[in-house]
């Protein structure tokens, strides 16, 4: 059993597939035929833009249901560049349904408010240990 808030990639001598388990899913990440892998499944790099996306796609989903908002749809574009050292999110938001500009602000303050947003955007601290 994977305890909650846990991750594991296990890779074996098969370049690059890595089985990813979390609690109850499993999926698998590789690198692009042109990087040597099978390209069976997204680049670990994909996976961080799906899950800032993601985060925020739910995020907006669960706030307009829960004030009643009128929002058929929310699209989120997720796509990233390094300048000068620095990872940059560019993220594109897009919502369809009848809403008005006071809304849309409000939707873009909780955008900001998604739970990988705010990981992203506050100190990290990685520890690693070999065993």
């Amino acid at each position: 059993m994977i305890p909650e808030k846990t991750a594991i990639a296990t890779i074996g001598k098969d370049a690059y597939a890595t089985q990813l388990e979390t609690t109850s899913h499993t999926l698998t990440a590789d690198e692009p035929v042109a990087d040597g892998g099978k390209d069976l499944g997204p680049q670990p790099t994909d996976f961080l833009r799906m899950s800032l996306a993601s985060c925020t796609a739910i995020t907006l989903r669960m706030y307009a249901d829960r004030k009643g908002m009128n929002v058929e749809k929310i699209k989120v574009t997720i796509s990233t560049e390094t300048i000068d050292n620095k990872t940059v999110f560019h993220r594109s938001v897009e919502v369809t349904g009848a809403i008005d500009d006071e809304q849309r602000k409000r939707l873009l303050h909780v955008a900001n408010s998604c739970p990988v947003h705010k990981i992203l955007t506050n100190p990290i601290e990685v520890q690693t240990q070999l065993s």
